[in-house]
């Protein structure tokens, strides 16, 4: 089985890289399952109904979201409405929505699991460790993928080694630069502690270079805004998985760059 995951996707630019590449991925090999990122996906933070209905078009599966997560109040309109994305499972219980489900694929229960990270993050939420432990109590999933939201490297290693063994994949996102650490851990997890972005690649994380750098120079109040034209990038991995025991046997970075011509 393969199962792709997409990294963080930021505003215009990147819902139409992503939409691209799964339709050119899918063309060249087999892929079962598809997870992506898409708490950035409406002009860079947030995502309404109509961009994430666009994901699900694309053919993913399953959206995962991020501290950004109720960025557009939007989705508290409709995210009990589906059971395909998935805000943060260790926030309040009193906040709608899910943040762990368990899909049918072919027959296999393919868990996926969205936490948020403390380290840097600025946000009050509960212990990801402690919230990861429970739902790895429930032991109803062959394969259990989760996309840790989090700032800091080594808060993703943490939580990568404590669940080795435990879930079958632990993938960073947030920081939006793929990490080139993706490796299989000695217990048979798959791990990477950054996924990267898809989005505009002539920019700074997503948003406009001169705004980011003004801000960071000279201290400027801004707001940042994403580039609605530009080349793309595209930042993946793609994981496989036994078909018998469900453990991972490979994950693999996808680093892609495409023209804005060609989009």
């Amino acid at each position: 089985m393969n199962i792709l995951f997409i990294g963080d996707i930021v505003g215009e630019v990147g819902r139409r890289v992503v939409y691209k590449e799964i339709e050119r991925l899918t063309s060249q090999i087999p892929i079962d399952f598809i997870i992506a990122n898409g708490e950035n996906a409406t002009h860079g933070k947030g995502l309404i109904e109509s961009h994430f209905n666009e994901l699900l078009d694309d053919g993913i599966d399953v959206v995962t979201l991020g501290n950004h997560y109720a960025a557009k109040k939007e989705i508290f309109s409709y995210i009990e409405s589906y059971d395909s994305i998935l805000r943060p499972n260790n926030l309040h219980h009193t906040i709608p929505g899910s943040g762990s489900e368990v899909f049918d694929c072919n027959g296999v229960r393919i868990r996926v699991t969205n936490l948020l990270g403390r380290v840097y993050m600025g946000q009050q939420v509960n212990n990801p460790f402690d919230n990861l432990q429970d739902v790895c109590a429930l032991q109803d999933f062959d394969i259990h993928i989760v996309d840790f939201h989090a700032e800091a490297t080594g808060e993703k290693y943490a939580l990568g080694y404590a669940f080795d063994g435990k879930v079958s994949a632990v993938l960073g996102t947030h920081t939006h630069v793929q990490t080139r650490d993706n490796r299989i851990l000695p217990n048979g997890t798959a791990f990477i502690s950054d996924v990267g972005m898809c989005g505009p690649y002539n920019s700074i994380l997503g948003s406009k270079k001169e705004e980011v750098i003004s801000r960071t120079w000279m201290g400027t109040p801004s707001v940042f805004t994403i580039e609605e034209k530009d080349d793309a990038i595209f930042c993946a991995v793609l994981m496989n998985f036994d078909d018998t025991t469900h453990k991972c046997r490979s994950i693999e970075p996808i680093y892609e760059i495409i023209k804005e011509e060609d989009l």
